[in-house]
């Protein structure tokens, strides 16, 4: 039994507030349960210098936790994000990069900054949901603005977390569940079904394909149902 009475497969409270920065060209709160991220999406007319001269554009990411976003005070990142920080910005980047036809966006950059602002697990996953989020309302900025003749956003992503908890799969942890899970897993899918990335790692006896497969449903279920509200945040017709 989850300690909240939350059934194995339900997804925590969702709320998707798009438009949330008016400053930004896209921005989006998102909040998975008790972890609430801001996330923002800058528009830059210009490429890194490796790309300079491809004829593509560039999506990237940065991530940051709040100092006390945490149970306990995150230290400020001043000098040098850490490498769990460079790795989640990473995981952000690709995820998003993976459902843009970068070569429709060309010598045009987003950055989508996600900050996090209340850390209650799953922190990653909820920015790749909201990332996307405001990444869709800065392509149709531009869209509307004529900088691009059409969005170049393939389909939808979203991500969410699995694990196996008290032996069993169980979706979309919380910080009390991931901290006392036997596997830690994160899926990150397109709406058409297709895996981006798998995250997943033993915190103890390792797992076997059975378990890997419960949580592949379960994650599955829960990147439709995310999607879902994506399209519905953006006003955007759903199937």
């Amino acid at each position: 039994m989850r300690h909240t009475n939350r059934a194995n497969d339900a997804l925590r409270k969702i709320e998707l507030v798009p438009g949330y920065n008016p400053y930004a060209e896209g921005s989006c709160l998102v909040k998975y349960g008790n972890t609430h991220v801001i996330c923002t999406a800058s528009v830059e007319e210009k490429v890194p210098a490796w790309l300079k001269g491809q004829n593509k554009g560039w999506v990237t990411a940065e991530y940051a936790m709040l100092p006390r976003s945490a149970q306990v005070r995150v230290q400020r990142e001043c000098k040098k994000p850490s490498g769990r920080t460079q790795e989640i910005q990473r995981l952000i980047g690709r995820s998003l990069r993976s459902v843009v036809d970068l070569e429709k966006m060309k010598d045009i950059s987003i950055c989508i900054d996600c900050d996090v602002i209340l850390a209650d697990g799953g922190t990653r996953v909820a920015s790749i949901t909201g990332g996307f989020v405001a990444l869709y309302q800065a392509m149709e900025k531009l869209v509307a603005l004529k900088k691009l003749k059409a969005n170049p956003i393939r389909e939808f992503v979203a991500a969410v977390s699995c694990d196996i908890y008290d032996g069993e799969a169980v979706l979309d942890v919380d910080y009390e569940e991931d901290s006392n899970s036997q596997v830690d897993m994160n899926f990150v899918m397109t709406e058409s079904g297709k895996l981006v990335e798998i995250q997943g790692t033993a915190e103890g006896a390792p797992f076997d394909e059975e378990q890997f497969n419960k949580m592949l449903a379960l994650g599955k279920k829960g990147i439709r149902e995310l999607i879902a509200k994506q399209k519905k945040a953006l006003g955007v017709a759903h199937d």
